[in-house]
């Protein structure tokens, strides 16, 4: 099934999203797209997938336009997506999870879970996609969880599938294992459209590449015709520094220990099992594991969101074990959360309100009772400027900007102020290889100025390159304390996975 974009066009209030974006996707070929923050690539799936209409322009499935009101009607095309952030039951089984919505009946009211069964162990088969039909989501590594998620798209009959940043939680093992999949999936005919920010990966994957930028087509490439620094250029307009530079680490005092720390989650389940840490001024200290080994809950206990169940922190030597997140801020200590929606940001607050938010009770912003709007303006100007944040105006709600341009908000907030330790969870999760380059950046910076940083990732080139010591946890342990000049990703990759190299 070919598809095809014509013209594609959307506007918001204040930013032109698309500007007649053509696209063409055709069946037995993968198509890499890339862009930065605000180029217009989730505008456009989303008016793909029927979540948005387009203001102009058309989708043409094999030639004939059609108009989807919906993800339904999208689906009923023959299109599938497969999101970034799993779609999936925790307590359900492989099988119900992939016919949640469309299960198979046996008369009237009865679900014949024995043909959904042997529907999804034989779309497994066929496309490569090990999986046990009869497992629970929440028992299964994420890289085979990801697997349900293609089997879902396949049982709906989708002959184009959309990968919004399919590698972002897998192991290096489990982003192979992954694009011997999509290959597979190319091999029968399927379209594949591949979203990603991760250059290399684009290159070794993808037949053909589009580049958007500020909501403009701006080139398509073979592979073969471009290299890493090219691509980077097309997506932002300037050359782009894609190796991380910074001089060896002068450790100094240490600023943050760790002892013997445990760690619960919401159903009193042990995620953080006697972790021990330290990191010292002038540091980076890298934490890499696939996403769901206690990185989570230890990031929470060493910014106060969580209370740890005993266990020790100590910050500049005191200690703060029980301390609230107001307090840790009063430390000098920056937080950059994992889940900007959820721990970063108040959505429905405007961007100068947002980059202020853990700071409004005191001066410059606040005098006694009555807000100084005239610095918090002047400070959302300047930090807008500074972090090249894209949003038509300080005064729109936070929740207008795209996924980058949060993330932005809040590194520029929690950066911008003087600080001992940095906490950073995913720090350039959404962002473009410009703005990954502009805070990795920042981050030696304040290494440099003697900050204490804990990076916690699930980008292993990330943390290895930022890192001066990392660290690998694992089933809420460490289990690996290593030079990362001196080991390669796929032995990293090992320890994240459980094993020893």
């Amino acid at each position: 099934m070919e598809l095809q974009l014509r013209g594609i066009t959307k506007r918001f209030p204040g930013v032109l999203a698309n500007d007649r974006v053509d696209l063409t996707v055709r069946p037995g070929e993968i198509l890499g797209l890339l862009g930065e923050n605000g180029a217009g690539k989730t505008t456009l799936m989303n008016i793909l997938y029927g979540l948005y209409s387009a203001d102009e322009g058309e989708i043409l499935v094999d030639g004939v336009p059609r108009t989807f009101s919906g993800p339904g009607d999208a689906i009923a095309a023959g299109i599938g997506m497969v999101h970034q952030h799993f779609m999936l039951v925790p307590v359900f089984t492989v099988t119900e999870n992939v016919v949640l919505g469309v299960e198979p009946t046996r008369g009237p009211g009865i679900i014949n879970m024995r043909q959904a069964r042997r529907d999804v162990a034989e779309i497994s088969s066929k496309y490569g996609l090990e999986v046990d039909p009869d497992a629970l989501i929440e028992s299964i590594p994420v890289g085979v969880q990801q697997r349900v998620e293609i089997i879902k798209v396949l049982f709906r009959d989708a002959e184009v599938l959309v990968f919004d940043e399919p590698t972002a939680v897998l192991t290096p093992q489990e982003v192979e294992e992954f694009f011997g999949i999509l290959r597979g999936l190319r091999d029968a005919g399927k379209a594949i459209v591949f979203i990603t920010h991760k250059l290399k990966e684009v290159l070794e994957i993808s037949d053909r590449i589009c580049v958007l930028r500020r909501g403009r087509t701006v080139g398509e490439r073979a592979p073969g015709e471009v290299d890493e620094a090219t691509l980077a250029e097309m997506m932002v307009g300037r050359p782009v520094e894609l190796v991380v530079q910074k001089a060896p680490a002068r450790p100094g005092e240490v600023v943050l220990e760790v002892d013997d720390l445990m760690v619960f989650d919401d159903r009193d389940h042990p995620r953080v099992k006697g972790v021990t840490m330290s990191v010292r001024a002038g540091e980076i200290v890298g934490v890499a594991g696939v996403q769901g080994n206690g990185q989570t809950e230890l990031v929470e206990a060493l910014t106060g969101m969580r209370h740890p169940f005993s266990g020790a922190i100590r910050v500049l030597g005191e200690v703060v074990t029980r301390e609230s997140p107001r307090g840790y801020h009063q430390r000098h200590v920056a937080h950059v959360p994992e889940d900007r929606q959820r721990a970063g940001l108040v959505l429905g607050f405007t961007v100068a309100e947002n980059l202020i938010l853990d700071s409004y009770y005191g001066e410059p912003f606040s005098h006694w009772i009555r807000m100084d709007w005239d610095a918090i303006r002047g400070t959302g100007r300047r930090l807008v400027e500074e972090y090249d944040i894209r949003t038509p105006s300080i005064e729109i709600p936070v929740s207008n900007l795209s996924g980058g341009n949060q993330q932005k908000v809040i590194v520029a907030r929690e950066f911008s102020r003087d600080v001992r330790l940095i906490i950073a969870s995913q720090p350039t999760r959404g962002l473009d290889v410009g703005s990954i380059e502009y805070i990795h950046e920042r981050i030696i910076r304040q290494r440099d100025t003697g900050a204490a940083v804990v990076i916690v990732s699930t980008e292993l080139d990330e943390v290895m390159a930022l890192a001066d010591r990392l660290l690998v946890m694992f089933g809420g342990r460490i289990v690996a304390d290593l030079d990362p000049t001196s080991v390669t990703s796929a032995q990293v990759g090992l320890y994240m996975a459980g094993a020893t190299p």
